[in-house]
Formats: C-alpha cells, structure tokens, sequence
C-alpha cells in the first residue's frame, strides 16, 4: 500500500473516533448546568462542535483501504495523541494551566496514569473535575474499544483495531465476536462503576464526590475532587470515612484484576477462577507485600492495640491495592515516615509489577512476571537435566509460544530501557534526586500516578522533562510499540 493510501485510512478511522469524542466532550454540561458554571459552556459547546466538525471532514475528505495490523497500531497511537489535544481544550479555558500543562494533566487523565500538577482541587470548576474524571474512565478499559461499543460493528477493520488496543498478550474472551466481547467488558465496568457510585452514596459522600470517585477507581486511575484524596473524608470529619476507604480499596481490586474473571466468576465458573493462575499470584503478591509492610512499620513503630492494628491493615492494603493496580488513591503519603525505608522498596516492586492482564492497571502486569519468573526458573532447573530434555514455561496448563516470550522479554526490557532513558533526561534538567528523578519516568512508563515528586515540584517541571513523561505515559499505556511504530516512515509507507 502507497504512503498516501496508508496515510487516509489512519485518518478516515482517526475521523470517526474524533466524532465521537466530540459527542462526549457535551456530558459535562451536566454538572455545569447543575452548578451553575455558564461562563464556561462556550468552551465545551465549541470543542465539541470543532471536534465533530474536523472529524466529519477527516471522514469525507479521505477513502480508507483496506486495513492491516500495522495501520490498527498507527490508528492506536495518532488516536490517543489526537484525542488528548481535543480533550485539553476545557482544561486550559478551565483552568489558569499553560497549555502544556493541560495537555500534560489529559494525558495523564485518558492514560489512567494519575500524575497531576493541579493543586487547591477543590476550588476548580466541577465541570472541570467532573471531565477529568470521566476522560479517565473513558482510558480505563481504552478509547478504542469504547468506540467500537458505541457504534456496534464488527468486521475485519475493527478486529484489528481491537486487536491493536488490546496487543497486551494472549489470551481468551468471553466470546468469539469481538463486539459481544467489548459489550460484555463495558457492560461489566459501567456495573461495578455504578455500584460503586451508590455504595459511596450510602455511605455519605455527596452524589458528585461519589461519581467522580467511582470514575476514577474502576478505571484505576486515581483522580480525586480534593488534593488530600481519600484522607480527605478523615480529615473532614466523615462518620464512616473507614468504610468508604474499604469500600474504594475492593473496587481498585476489581480493576485490577482480568475482567474476564469477573465475567466467569458471575456465570458461575468458580473453579477457572480460583485456579487462575494469575489471578493466584496477583492475591498473594497482595498478602506477602501487605504482611511485610505492616511487619515494616510495627518495627519502626511499637506498640500493639486492636484499634491500632486496624488502623495499620487498613492504611497498608489500601496502599497496597491501590499501588499494585495502578490507581494512585491515598489515605497516608506514601513519602511519610509511617511508611519506613523497606516498605519504600516494597512500593516500588508493586509498581513494576501493576496489575493483572485484561484489567484497566498498568505496569508491566502480573502475567508477564510470572512468565519470566518461570522462564528464570526453568533456566536453573536445566542445570541439572539432562541437555536433551525439553522444559516449556507452562502457564494455566498452556505452553507460552515462543514468540510470545520474546515479546515479553523485548516489552520489559524496552520498559525499563526507557525508564532509564526518562530518569536520566529528568535528573539532567532538574535539581531532584537520583531516587526522586527515576520514580517521575517510573509512575510515567507504569501509569501509576504516585512518586517522589511532590505536586508542586511537578508542576514546576521544565517543559523537556513533561514532554518526556507524556511520551512515557502513552508509550506505557498502549505497551511501547504502537507510539515507537509512528516514528518509522516505513510503517507509513
């Protein structure tokens, strides 16, 4: 296919996801109209009308050809840049934030990263909260796929587009029709969303704290209403600010684990479930870090109560949960004392490893460890085998393909290659530590959102180092390829 022909199919699919986009750009004049905010409908009226307005000329000024997989990943990649410009504009109108800086806070919004360089939350328009909110539960589970929900097709064209959004690794769906199967996911996350949302409800939270919240965690993204996060219902005083904190702790594990689990556990199959092996690891890497940090910070700091062990669970497998899955939410700053040097460490593992495969986390997914882990293994194992004998990495009684393992290991050697890369551009352009540099990259490339930057420190980042984890939160979203693909002119030809 010519370079020109490739270049209209990008565009005339790029054409349909930006009409879409604008439609959705209109959802927050809900809480506009509600709280009164009018000074700033123009601004959503007119980017949803230019977004609707560019993305039917796309469509009629270009011809699409006939769709491969490497067009699907350039689809992928010019889509998750171009919907991010258009869904900066409220941001900047919105807000008093450069240019640069709302494309930065959306980026991070639509990638469920999490990383924000907003300070006094509370004082911003809601229609402003409420968009960041909803552009990250639109990222959760990806703009592709949301696309092909709404608009019900199912042929070749959007297999590959599904197939490029979703590249993860192999695995099976619910069902053999990619639109039953995105119906399905959608259905099961706007569920667990909207159950959330009344739980919260329930337990106080006022009905746009609750929605926000309940946005942000299914997608485990991890914006919140205040600057304070989930500490702030403690702070204020909330009579069942516990509850809340468990309640949103058992949703960021429904996010992170394979919502085809979900899908199987709720018809019944309870045995692929608990044998799951993924599933299996995903849990004890929750128990083992959760015991040891407690152990952690009931050495640095003595004294046993049952109200203080309670306190401690419940500070330690929030901060657990919500760092394995990606989410960011916090009840304890994850700098603070309360937290001691090993549990630090132990942070900084959750990160890497993220969530399970098939989940709306991050990071490099539980999956692929555990493949590398039993590669490792088997590599020692042959040391005392004979030289002829065959040993395959076996996971759920399936051989992993060799391809896939290399992919694997290329993607995880790729992900720390460009963590080194960001850490280092970061500590060249700024006054940061060697520690505090890396973990800018690190929640970047993972899309985990917490680090050891301060808010205000990465607000005052120099505009090299936040274009550097932008290309690092899209680059760790869509796994790396599809972002590297739109730098090779042969790819386009």
């Amino acid at each position: 296919m010519k370079r020109t022909e490739t270049v209209q199919t990008v565009l005339n699919a790029l054409g349909s996801l930006i009409v879409v986009q604008g439609l959705l750009i209109l959802i927050p004049l809900v809480p506009l109209m509600v709280y009164r905010e009018y000074r700033l409908l123009p601004v959503f009226i007119i980017t949803a009308a230019a977004s609707v307005l560019v993305g039917f000329l796309l469509k009629k000024c270009t011809r699409p050809g006939k769709m491969y997989f490497v067009h699907s990943l350039l689809i992928c990649g010019m889509a998750w840049i171009v919907l991010s410009a258009f869904s900066c504009i409220p941001l900047y109108f919105g807000t008093s934030a450069s240019l640069l800086d709302s494309y930065f806070e959306t980026v991070s919004g639509l990638t469920t990263t999490g990383i924000t360089i907003y300070t006094n939350i509370e004082v911003l328009p809601r229609c402003i909260v409420f968009w960041r909110s909803l552009i990250q539960w639109l990222g959760g589970l990806g703009i592709l796929t949301f696309f092909l929900a709404v608009t019900f097709r199912s042929t070749n064209t959007y297999f590959q587009l599904f197939a490029a959004e979703s590249h993860k690794i192999d695995s099976s769906r619910p069902t053999p029709s990619i639109i039953k199967t995105v119906i399905i996911l959608w259905t099961l996350y706007t569920t667990f969303t909207v159950s959330e949302m009344i739980l919260l409800k329930v337990l106080g939270m006022s009905v746009f704290d609750a929605v926000c919240h309940s946005l942000t965690t299914l997608s485990t993204g991890g914006f919140s209403p205040y600057d304070a996060s989930i500490n702030y219902y403690r702070e204020a005083g909330y009579a069942h600010y516990r509850a809340i904190e468990y309640v949103i702790t058992f949703f960021m594990l429904l996010g992170g684990i394979n919502f085809l689990m979900h899908y199987k556990f709720l018809r019944g199959r309870f045995r692929d479930v608990a044998w799951n092996t993924e599933l299996r690891y995903f849990l004890g890497i929750i128990v083992i870090g959760a015991t040891l940090v407690m152990l952690d910070h009931f050495r640095m700091f003595p004294g046993f109560s049952l109200a203080r062990l309670e306190e401690t669970f419940r500070h330690t497998i929030f901060t657990i949960i919500s760092l394995l899955t990606t989410t960011g939410f916090g009840t304890i700053d994850i700098n603070e004392p309360y937290f001691p040097a090993m549990s630090k460490q132990i942070f900084l593992v959750l990160m890497l490893i993220g969530g399970c495969v098939g989940s709306t986390g991050g990071g490099i997914k539980v999956l692929r460890i555990v493949v590398l882990y039993k590669a490792f293994a088997i590599q020692i194992k042959r040391l005392r085998l004979p030289r002829k004998a065959l040993s395959e990495v076996v996971v759920d009684h399936k051989i992993v393909p060799n391809g896939e393992y290399k992919r694997i290991s290329a993607l995880f050697w790729g992900w720390l290659f460009l963590i080194l890369i960001g850490g280092m551009i970061t500590a060249f352009f700024t006054d940061l530590e060697g520690w505090a540099a890396f973990s800018g990259m690190f929640s970047a490339m993972g899309n985990i959102g917490p680090c050891y930057i301060s808010v205000q420190q990465m607000s005052d980042l120099p505009a090299i180092v936040k274009l550097t984890y932008i290309f690092g939160m899209l680059a760790g979203r869509l796994e790396i390829l599809p972002i590297l693909l739109l730098l090779s002119p042969k790819a386009w030809k």
